[in-house]
């Protein structure tokens, strides 16, 4: 690890401010910098501890949705009740996600911004354009069964790690972010991720010095929720493939549904047309196969990872299945 300095400002505008400064990150629950920081993936040279910022309340909001502070930990989040009775996709998500320990010190910000990454991203002898852009992607046509189906490029094709990131997209979640001047602005969950293009360094829209203040949840969609992860290993790995999806019915029809991927791209995925082939028809396994089949129809295998594409497929089926039979 290189050296660094260190400051802990006390109000989210200094932190701010302090960021401006050549070489410096933010730094909180350190669960993924700290490890990048380790590897000389990531070196700062100045790093802003904003853990200990006024930013870990859940609030009520008077249209009847949350506001979650970024600094509150992903522990705390999924515990909550009221988060676990109106959000329970959000909670099964982040309990699903990384270790007790982990999840006792990651906060809500921090697991927003957690890196896009792949083995090669860690590997520094081998090609990578997100840790050294022009360097190429050795994950394509190399070992990539864990890699990416949708939304990949000829220049990256890694996957978004967050559990919690996929929930968020389901529930159309905003992104509350302050800026040097202390204007705050808010961006939808589905726009905040970018895709890797040409620029897959370039993970998010945040602008240089903004700040993750809080995350906004709207009311909550009718429906049952349901979060499905489909891993390796039972504890602390990724997902191959998980679901967060949201199923309303009336009388045997879908009224309404909102679908999300992770471990299938380079940001959470809202499939917007597994939503279309859903709502309006028959709650039934044959509507589940269409959406599937519409989810995953631009779908590209890059070899060792083809096997996700009917694993996405088997597992919205399987989780919208779950869902409409109790909504």
């Amino acid at each position: 690890m290189r050296p660094f300095t260190y400051e802990r400002p006390t109000d989210a505008r200094t932190a701010v401010s302090a960021v401006s400064r050549s070489g410096a990150k933010f730094i909180s629950g350190g669960t993924n910098l700290l490890d990048l920081m380790k590897l000389d993936i990531e070196h700062p040279s100045h790093l802003i501890d904003i853990s200990r910022l006024p930013m870990r309340d859940i609030e009520e909001l008077p249209d009847g949705g949350l506001r979650i502070g970024a600094q509150a930990v992903n522990s705390d989040v999924a515990a909550d009740d009221r988060v676990r009775t109106r959000y329970p996709v959000l909670s099964q998500a982040l309990v699903s996600g990384a270790s007790g320990q982990l999840r006792n010190k990651a906060s809500t910000g921090g697991n927003l911004l957690q890196r896009t990454r792949c083995p090669y991203f860690y590997d520094t002898a081998a090609g990578c354009n997100k840790r050294d852009p022009g360097s190429g992607c050795s994950a394509i046509g190399g070992f990539n069964r864990i890699h990416a189906v949708l939304g990949a490029s000829d220049a990256c094709i890694a996957t978004h790690p967050s559990d919690m990131a996929v929930a968020m997209t389901a529930l159309e979640a905003e992104i509350e972010l302050l800026d040097a001047e202390g204007s705050v602005r808010r961006v939808v969950i589905t726009d905040f991720y970018r895709l890797p293009g040409d620029t897959p360094h370039l993970e998010t829209v945040l602008r240089p010095g903004e700040l993750i203040t809080g995350v906004i949840l709207p009311p909550p969609p009718p429906g049952r929720q349901l979060y499905r992860k489909v891993r390796d290993r039972a504890s602390y790995e990724f997902a191959l493939v998980s679901v967060a999806a949201v199923v309303s019915t009336e009388r045997g029809m879908i009224s309404e549904a909102r679908v999300a991927f992770g471990g299938v791209a380079h940001k959470p995925w809202r499939s917007f047309e597994a939503e279309a082939a859903l709502i309006g028809r028959p709650a039934e396994m044959a509507t589940y196969r269409d959406a599937a089949r519409a989810a995953m129809r631009d779908a590209v295998g890059q070899g060792h990872n083809d096997f996700k594409i009917e694993l996405a497929r088997r597992t919205l089926c399987r989780t919208l299945a779950q869902a409409a039979r109790s909504s």
